[in-house]
């Protein structure tokens, strides 16, 4: 029997966007680590044979020097995806022409560096509203992964108000920073979008079935800092949940679950950022080998067609089981 299927991401948020969002002085002159961190998770996926889905932020594809960083990913055969131009986890509260040029702008400066247009989208900070949906669809795109079914958004935002020293007009902007409680009741498998503009594939951010609570690799390496065993029980426990509820996980990963405080000290109020890189990379290699044990694991391009072949199946033997019926 064929394994069924798993997708694997990642942000790249630079350093400027961590900066930008936490309020930090300085992010305008848009420091990176690009180059030290692309390599270090291009070198987990090859030594696995394994391709993912890189969403890419417009304005790190526009300066020069990311050029060869962003330009290996897509020649090592991974998905490049949209993730915003300004990278601004506030994109519900802009106009119809702020989203367009959001996306264009994108679009334009990853094809030029990448060679690929996105066909995927995923809001900083899981933002996103029904204007930019249907934007994402009259532009062709054939998936969003902006979703993150959770009831711990508040205190995820409440925890980095702590940990920041933002004014009260950019804590407004923020005040929607990793959802809502509601947000904990949307679905975790995947499903359509639809409305007169098209269809779109949404693929949330897979949090723990029943309870909802999240399970990317930055909360894995947050509980490894106190219990590693700790840590792996809860992915695994994850993972079993998963495979109960008949759910395909999408992990989610970012570059900070590659690099530690041997790499970088501004960036200390990052969860497990207080860590050397090395035992954090093992981890995350460990996650993605024990995700590859029970699913076949692919970028989010990939994951979407399967999806969509699937809900189409669905709904043909539902149309047929109907017609039977009135017969």
């Amino acid at each position: 029997m064929s394994k069924p299927f798993a997708s694997l991401s990642l942000d790249l948020d630079n350093k400027w966007s961590y900066m930008k969002t936490h309020g930090d002085a300085g992010w305008d002159s848009y420091p990176t680590y690009l180059d030290l961190v692309v390599p270090r998770f291009l070198s987990v996926l090859h030594e696995r044979q394994l391709r993912m889905t890189v969403f890419v932020v417009g304005q790190d594809a526009a300066r020069e020097e990311n050029f060869e960083a962003l330009a290996s990913i897509s020649a090592a055969g991974h998905e490049i995806g949209n993730h915003s131009f300004n990278h601004e986890p506030w994109l519900h509260l802009y106009s119809e022409q702020e989203l367009i040029s959001e996306l264009a702008k994108t679009e334009e400066q990853l094809e030029r560096v990448t060679g690929q247009c996105p066909v995927g989208f995923r809001g900083p900070g899981f933002s996103f509203s029904d204007l930019l949906l249907r934007i994402l669809m009259r532009r062709g795109y054939q998936y969003d992964a902006s979703t993150f079914p959770t009831y711990l958004g508040p205190l995820a935002r409440m925890y980095y108000f702590m940990s920041t020293r933002l004014t009260a007009e950019q804590r407004a902007e923020r005040k929607q920073l990793f959802g809502k409680f509601s947000e904990g009741f949307r679905p975790l498998k995947p499903f359509d979008w639809t409305s007169a503009e098209g269809r779109l594939t949404e693929i949330p951010v897979t949090t723990m079935p029943v309870f909802k609570i999240p399970i990317h690799a930055s909360y894995i390496l947050y509980l490894a800092q106190f219990s590693r065993t700790a840590a792996k029980t809860y992915w695994r426990a994850a993972l079993t949940l998963c495979r109960a509820a008949g759910v395909g996980p999408s992990l989610l990963l970012h570059p900070l679950d590659f690099m530690g405080c041997d790499d970088d000290r501004d960036l200390a109020f990052f969860p497990a950022m207080g860590r050397p890189a090395k035992p954090k990379i093992e981890i995350v290699a460990w996650m993605i080998d024990t995700l590859s044990r029970y699913y076949n694991v692919v970028p989010m391009k990939e994951h979407a067609t399967a999806i969509r072949e699937q809900l189409s199946l669905m709904s043909a033997s539902n149309e047929t089981q109907l017609a039977a019926s009135t017969r």
